[in-house]
C-alpha cells in the first residue's frame, strides 16, 4: 500500500522488480531533449519524485547529487512530471551537474513501464531504482508513505 500524505493512493502498472531488467523509456531533459534510456551505460540511479519544487523532493536530489558528485562510474536521473523548465530553474539553483533532471509529462512513459504514477494525482511516487552495468535492477524502494523519503544508505551502499 502506498499513501500520499496519509491518504491511500495506487500506482498504475505493475512495480519493478529486483533482479529483473531495467526497461527501456524515454523522457524530456531540463533542455526539451528527448533522452532514450538506453544510451544511459554504467551504473544508473533513477530516483522518482512527485515535484522537484517540494522540499522533500529537493533534498532528495540535492542529497544524492553531493553524496554522488565524485562517482564518474555512476549516473543518476532524477524523473518526475514537473516541466523542463521547473528542471532547469532547480538545476540553477543549486549549481547541479550531477543529476541528468527528466520529465516524464509528455507521455508518462517513465510511469508505464515503472509502475510509478500516482493515478489520484497525476505525478509520480517516491521510488529509487539501482541498475547495474548490465541493466540489472539490484535495487528497488518504493516508499510506503510518498511523503517520507528513500533508505540513503542502502542506494549507497549496493553501488
Amino acid at each position: 500500500m502506498t499513501t500520499f500524505k496519509g491518504n491511500e493512493v495506487t500506482l498504475v502498472g505493475a512495480p519493478l522488480v529486483e533482479g529483473s531488467e531495467m526497461p527501456a523509456f524515454t523522457f524530456v531533459d531540463k533542455d526539451l531533449n528527448t533522452v532514450d534510456s538506453t544510451t544511459l551505460k554504467g551504473k544508473r540511479v533513477f530516483l522518482s519524485v512527485p515535484s522537484i519544487d517540494t522540499s522533500v523532493c529537493s533534498m532528495e536530489v540535492a542529497k544524492f547529487m553531493n553524496s554522488l558528485k565524485d562517482r564518474d562510474d555512476v549516473t543518476v536521473v532524477s524523473l518526475s512530471m514537473d516541466l523542463p523548465f521547473a528542471l532547469d530553474r532547480w538545476c540553477q539553483a543549486k549549481n547541479n551537474d550531477k543529476v541528468i533532471m527528466g520529465s516524464d509529462y509528455k507521455g508518462q512513459n517513465f510511469a508505464k513501464v515503472s509502475g510509478t504514477l500516482i493515478e489520484e494525482l497525476g505525478l509520480l511516487t517516491r521510488a529509487v531504482f539501482v541498475v547495474d552495468e548490465n541493466n540489472k535492477l539490484v535495487h528497488v524502494e518504493y516508499c510506503a508513505e510518498v511523503a517520507n523519503e528513500p533508505d540513503y544508505n542502502k542506494v549507497l551502499e549496493v553501488l
